[in-house]
């Protein structure tokens, strides 16, 4: 059960970081099919983001397309995280709590054995929406040259430049985690899903799941090659989402609460 406001309307630091603690000691223990089904369902649905910020592209002028795309990149992100299924990012931070809790070698395989298997699946949904957008005539071809431009734009660049412009992602990406342990209301957490997700489009960070999406658009089309979206987007996004939600977050947000209690 969530906690309640000890006092005042607003719950305590270490109040919402027993909201995350209590059920990530259940998540890192699901079976790994429940895990792979969800990542891979989670994988599927986010591609939403990438269309939904083409299609507002296009039918916004040409002096608000990025405004346009960014409020409309957080439709994947809502639908993925209402649903309850298991992104990548979103898991840079919960798992991570137990850890810095006990510290130990079994959580610490757990932890990485989640992070796997939601890496995995979330990659292969992505590839099989990138797959079926590519060879398909699904989107008509105004839409799918607008998905083709902002896939461009958002893989682009070299290996440390999108690293970092990943950390932030996943800085948010965490945050994001970390604020919805702090509500139960649904418009509440809608809200902050799409605060902490349309910076990372308006802002050209990078999101290694939704990424990949675009990454893998351009490589079934032929406009990159698979090597080259793999190492080139995919390896450094991934590093650079895990050292943001991790680092930044997490490890910040746990010792303030440890601060509290050794205080």
């Amino acid at each position: 059960m969530a906690e309640q406001p000890e006092e005042g309307t607003r719950l305590t630091a270490a109040q919402i970081h027993r909201n995350v603690l209590r059920p990530a000691e259940q998540e890192i223990r699901r079976p790994a099919a429940a895990l792979l089904w969800s990542s891979l369902a989670a994988g599927l649905v986010i591609g939403f983001s990438s269309l939904a910020a083409a299609f507002a592209s296009h039918v916004a002028p040409e002096a608000y397309k990025h405004a346009a795309s960014a409020a409309a990149y957080p439709l994947g992100f809502i639908f993925v995280i209402m649903a309850r299924s298991e992104l990548f990012t979103e898991n840079t931070l919960v798992p991570v709590i137990p850890l810095l809790e006990r510290r130990d070698r079994e959580t610490l395989r757990l932890v990485g054995r989640i992070w796997a298997l939601l890496l995995l699946g979330n990659l292969v949904g992505t590839l099989l929406f990138a797959l079926a957008l590519a060879r398909s005539r699904v989107l008509r071809p105004e839409y799918a040259s607008e998905l083709l431009r902002i896939s461009r734009q958002a893989t682009e660049g070299g290996f440390l430049e999108i690293a970092y412009a990943a950390v932030f992602a996943g800085w948010l990406m965490a945050l994001l985690a970390w604020l919805l342990a702090s509500t139960t209301s649904t418009l509440s957490q809608i809200v902050f899903i799409w605060l902490c997700t349309a910076p990372i489009s308006a802002l050209d960070f990078r999101h290694s799941i939704v990424g990949s999406t675009e990454a893998f658009y351009r490589a079934a089309l032929g406009d990159a090659s698979w090597g080259g979206m793999l190492w080139g987007f995919v390896t450094p996004s991934v590093l650079g989402n895990a050292v943001g939600g991790v680092l930044l977050v997490a490890l910040l947000n746990h010792s303030q609460v440890l601060a509290d209690r050794d205080g």
